[in-house]
């Protein structure tokens, strides 16, 4: 519990306390109606007293009953407030916190897992902070201030009490032992749920082209069996504690009623002060038999959020792990570098986490502004880790990289990302209108009509975007799915071109585009973008045999640097490259 208290801003620590209060007055006020009942049953069995008296007392005794359920309507009406608030604040952090995370730390925690926390963990702190207010801190304020109110009053009675709480807890601690490790266990159960889930309807296509349907649908059974079985386990232990409860309560009272029964007869009626004395005593008993069973009532309480609490930890902890997730790519203090547009890979080595051997090794090059360069080679080569080390999607693992002269670390995201436009290997679009798109993000400067319109002429999208119904105010489908392939690359191209950066990075983003679209395209990059420097990753030969420079990649190593003239004669897998996608006179020619 101390955890998820952590997590409350001073807001609704105020709230908290605020319950706590009220919580306080309401079992002061419930604690009280005994003592009016013992009142009332002396004066009922004590001759000549007064209706008067009765009627006070029980009045006393409404007016508690009213108060505490007022208090308790109070009390739930600020501890939803407090949880819906809390759970606001609490996804708000992760959101923002999984925001801030690079791909190391998305791979690490998995996206299923990082959904399942964002809703399903925060959900079930909710429901706690909810329950908790009203009977987690009711429930050991009721049972303690009970306790208080019997201790002294009589040995046997006192000791019996005792014992059935005793019961109780033995029974609370067995359980809890055997139900929290299984709670553990049902969250990331339920992330494979999320998991195969996701899968299935994003691969939709693909399930249904291979005829697979039966294949995803014993995937997600399994893992669905496999949280229901767990879910079942934890259910039929914790079904036993509610009996065990009741059991234990009503044994008590009769109990109760059986030992005073016993010690009101044991006083002998020899005079009439001894029936003064039976009357006392029976009293004594009738309260000590209130005041028991709240002591119960107040276990009965606890169960309850004994049923949530496993599980509300086990999610406190792992948003926890979340919140605390230290990002391994940080922004740096920030200032502008000395050029503009250039490029430069000093002793660069990267190797990704838990990987056996570097997947780049001792790269070097330099690209001057204005300049394209282009990377290629074999699938595997290390081409799209090093164009995300340049966009800093990692930092490399030896070596420095440097942008305008200054290191890629020293500048902080708002500085690096104005200076970068990058297009990534899988287009991402989101779901909105196509403007939306186009100036989705924050640029240096704001994106105006005029730079939409001439973006989308360089990247080729200007005729598809008109046809569109509404144009640039159409709707585009979450993941862009209502358009093709080389329609999202050329969206994609045009939104990074928009931003109007020094350094445009393009990872395999011409992979959906015709060849006439792709030469048309790169016509246009070289006339209008003469100044920006562009990093290009591609596979065909036609797409980067014009560029400035061509970087050849084999295993992680730059086996060859220079012109398309230059590699052709000197660098052998360039050449085999290039004569598995063009004969020989097409080459000679060239």
């Amino acid at each position: 519990m101390w955890r998820i208290f952590r997590f409350m801003r001073r807001r609704e620590r105020a709230y908290a306390l605020l319950c706590l209060l009220l919580v306080a007055g309401q079992v002061w006020v419930d604690l009280t109606m005994p003592d009016y009942m013992s009142d009332i049953t002396r004066l009922i069995v004590t001759p000549g007293s007064e209706m008067s008296r009765i009627w006070t007392a029980g009045a006393k005794m409404l007016a508690c009953a009213l108060g505490s359920a007022a208090l308790s309507v109070i009390v739930g009406y600020f501890a939803a407030r407090l949880a819906s608030n809390f759970s606001f604040v609490l996804r708000e952090k992760v959101f923002h916190r999984v925001t801030d995370f690079g791909a190391e730390e998305i791979k690490r925690f998995s996206t299923a897992s990082l959904i399942t926390r964002t809703t399903n963990d925060i959900t079930q702190i909710q429901m706690l902070v909810a329950m908790g207010l009203q009977v987690m801190i009711k429930a050991p304020i009721m049972a303690v201030w009970a306790v208080l109110k019997i201790v002294g009053k009589n040995g046997t009675l006192s000791l019996v009490t005792a014992g059935a709480v005793v019961i109780i807890l033995c029974v609370i601690l067995v359980l809890m032992k055997q139900v929290l490790p299984k709670f553990r266990i049902v969250q990331k159960q339920i992330d494979d749920v999320n998991r195969v889930t996701r899968e299935n309807l994003s691969g939709l296509r693909i399930v249904r082209a291979f005829n697979a349907e039966g294949y995803q649908e014993e995937k997600f059974e399994r893992a669905n069996r496999n949280l229901m079985e767990t879910q079942l386990y934890t259910a039929r232990h914790l079904a036993v504690l509610m009996p065990v409860i009741s059991l234990v309560m009503s044994g008590l009272s009769l109990a109760i009623y059986w030992l005073g029964a016993a010690m009101v007869n044991d006083i002998p009626v020899t005079s009439l002060e001894a029936i003064p004395r039976r009357v006392e005593m029976f009293s004594e008993v009738v309260v000590f038999s209130s005041y028991a069973v709240y002591v119960i009532m107040s276990f009965m309480m606890l169960v309850m959020i004994f049923m949530m609490l496993p599980r509300a930890q086990v999610s406190a902890a792992r948003i926890e792990e979340v919140l605390a997730a230290d990002p391994r790519v940080k922004g740096g203090k920030g200032t502008e570098g000395s050029e503009k547009g250039s490029l430069s890979f000093r002793n660069v080595s990267f190797r990704y986490p838990d990987a056996s051997e570097d997947c780049l090794k001792n790269l070097s090059f330099d690209v001057r502004p204005g300049e394209t360069v282009a990377f290629i080679g074999a699938t595997g080569s290390g081409k799209t880790t090093l164009v995300s080390l340049a966009a800093r999607l990692y930092d490399p693992t030896r070596g420095e990289i440097f942008l305008d002269g200054k290191d890629l670390r020293d500048y902080t995201f708002d500085q690096l990302y104005g200076k970068v436009g990058y297009i990534s290997q899988k287009t991402v679009l989101f779901s909105g209108t196509v403007e939306e798109n186009l100036t989705f993000g924050r640029a240096r400067e704001p994106v105006s009509p005029e730079t939409e319109t001439w973006a989308l002429e360089i990247a080729q999208a200007d005729g598809f975007v008109r046809e569109l119904p509404g144009g640039l105010q159409a709707n585009i489908a979450q993941g862009g799915t209502n358009l093709s392939g080389g329609q999202k690359q050329r969206l994609s191209i045009a939104r990074a071109i928009a931003r109007k950066p020094e350094i445009l990075i393009f990872d395999d983003s011409f992979s959906a585009l015709d060849l006439k679209t792709d030469a048309a395209l790169r016509g246009r990059l070289n006339a209008d973008l003469k100044d920006t420097t562009c990093l290009i990753v591609a596979q065909r030969i036609g797409t980067v045999r014009h560029a400035d420079r061509i970087v050849v990649l084999e295993e992680g190593e730059a086996v060859g640097i220079g012109t398309h003239e230059e590699l052709i004669q000197t660098c052998d897998v360039y050449r085999e490259i290039a004569l598995s996608q063009l004969s020989r006179n097409e080459l000679e020619a060239d």
